[in-house]
């Protein structure tokens, strides 16, 4: 059976919105997904959201409207998903603090920007994260505020180069929850498209995206 997904495509073009939804398009397109593309965010006000399977956000900042916002978390409390990367979803609405208790974290600070780092497998009996094992990056290291009912599947250590005060602070980098009845998955991975090429960043995403959806 189709499925049907909701893509909110916009926000800052530092982090190449359409270049990174196109990215998994053709994944979308070989999983059956029908895909609605949203690139101005009153469409929020008449879409039914309830009726997709999924929501994914590639939206860094910008403004959710009260009656948007609601919209938008009611549609996942109720069982649709919500599934998306990085600053389109985690640094998405700054100023909605509804939508980030529903992702479960917020982008803060990204000290050093674009840096090698790596990732810790914290859950490998986890079916997103099954034969994975711990993998460099080149990405921005997120640091953020996470809600501690957050599934956390993996993890980055920071050493304190760039901001000492965060030496040793294990930072979760991706994780799944709940939000009502709405299965909500997160990964910090994809600052730019091409981040997408890494083998894990790009499996561990369209994991979590099947994960989610209804």
């Amino acid at each position: 059976m189709d499925k049907t997904v909701c893509i909110l495509q916009g926000g800052w073009e530092g982090h190449e919105p359409e270049a990174s939804v196109n990215r998994f398009r053709p994944f979308l397109e070989a999983n059956e997904y029908t895909m609605t593309i949203v690139d101005d965010l009153a469409a929020l006000d008449t879409l039914d959201l309830p009726a997709f399977d999924l929501v994914l956000p590639c939206w860094t900042m910008g403004n959710l409207s009260e009656s948007q916002e609601e919209k938008l978390c009611q549609a996942i409390q109720r069982g649709t998903g919500l599934a998306g990367w990085h600053g389109g979803m985690g640094d998405a609405f700054r100023n909605n603090t509804q939508y980030q208790w529903m992702v479960g974290g917020q982008f803060v600070a990204h000290p050093g920007n674009c840096m090698d780092y790596t990732v810790q497998i914290a859950r490998p009996d986890d079916p997103v994260m099954a034969g994975l094992s711990d993998f460099p990056v080149h990405s921005e290291q997120y640091y953020m505020h996470v809600d501690p009912s957050n599934e956390v599947l993996a993890t980055t250590t920071f050493d304190g180069t760039h901001a000492q005060w965060t030496k040793g602070c294990v930072m979760p980098t991706v994780w799944k929850r709940y939000f009502g009845t709405g299965k909500v998955f997160y990964s910090a991975f994809g600052h730019v498209a091409s981040e997408f090429d890494h083998p894990t960043v790009r499996t561990i995403m369209e994991r979590g995206i099947l994960w989610a959806t209804r």
